[in-house]
């Protein structure tokens, strides 16, 4: 069947949350990708922008992209369901998507990314500039790491400390951008999901930070490590605090997601989690 294929496209809005919803799910189910990304506020942010267009098979959706066109570069974000891909729709709903953005640039996310999407985009004149995995620890026995030598934990104050302990345990990572400390400390506050009684600062034998870790929900948010203290348990020791401690409020799983060219990914495999799907972005000048 080609691209025709009986297909009706046309913009959709709001009222079409509840079809975007089940066309992620449809997605994720077979991809892998970011799971938040079938909550209404995610559904929202990246595929009930500005512009939109949807191909609707009788009253199923089957393919959906949307553009922030206010931005620049122009933010865009489709996918196409599994039982209707090899038709040219994805390669539809890209070069859409570039024709809203015309020269401002276009930067493409993916939160169900696969094998073959990476070839499309490519094919199309896009270029990777990020790819995260998605980790998953299934909690029925959480590992035992046990403490670094002077190394204890307190409770993390979302204050000045926390912030310089982010800055210097990541500052020396390519492509590290220092955002405004209010900013950075300010997303967390405001995030309903934030758990202060999970988030930690580690501290050495001098009281000075040694590494930390903020949670929301059942997402092991950021764990940083000061350059001082690693190698030395420090960030094991913190993620497996953060473990024993949801698998002891009953969560039944804990996630993390960690760029593709992390080296923390290898001690988050050793410490039980697996990869679950990935999520990326790609950038057309």
């Amino acid at each position: 069947m080609g691209l025709g294929g009986g297909l009706v496209w046309r913009a959709y809005g709001e009222g079409e949350l509840a079809a975007l919803t089940g066309l992620v799910e449809a997605c994720l189910a077979v991809d892998g990708g970011l799971p938040l990304f079938s909550r209404a506020p995610l559904v929202r942010a990246r595929l009930l922008q500005t512009r939109t267009l949807g191909a609707w098979r009788g009253g199923d959706l089957v393919a959906a992209v949307s553009v922030d066109a206010d931005r620049t570069p122009v933010g865009a974000c489709g996918l196409v369901h599994p039982a209707w891909r090899g038709r040219g729709i994805g390669t539809r709903l890209l070069d859409w998507a570039g024709e809203q953005a015309g020269d401002a640039g276009l930067l493409f996310t993916t939160e169900t990314w696969t094998v073959d999407a990476e070839a499309l985009f490519v094919a199309r004149g896009l270029r990777r500039t990020f790819l995260e995995r998605v980790l998953r620890h299934d909690l029925h026995a959480p590992p035992d790491v046990a403490a670094p030598d002077g190394v204890t934990l307190e409770p993390a104050t979302l204050g000045p400390e926390l912030f310089c302990t982010y800055r210097a345990s990541f500052a020396d990572r390519p492509g590290f951008v220092e955002p405004a400390a209010e900013e950075w400390l300010g997303d967390l506050r405001d995030d309903e999901g934030y758990r202060p009684e999970l988030s930690m600062v580690a501290r050495g034998p001098d009281g000075g930070a040694a590494g930390f870790v903020t949670v929301l929900d059942t997402w092991i948010d950021q764990v940083g490590v000061v350059p001082g203290w690693r190698g030395r348990r420090v960030g094991a020791y913190l993620v497996v605090r953060v473990l024993r401690g949801l698998a002891e409020v009953g969560a039944d799983a804990a996630w993390l997601c960690v760029n593709d060219d992390n080296p923390a990914a290898g001690l988050y495999r050793r410490l039980g989690f697996r990869e679950v799907g990935r999520r990326a972005r790609y950038l057309r000048r």
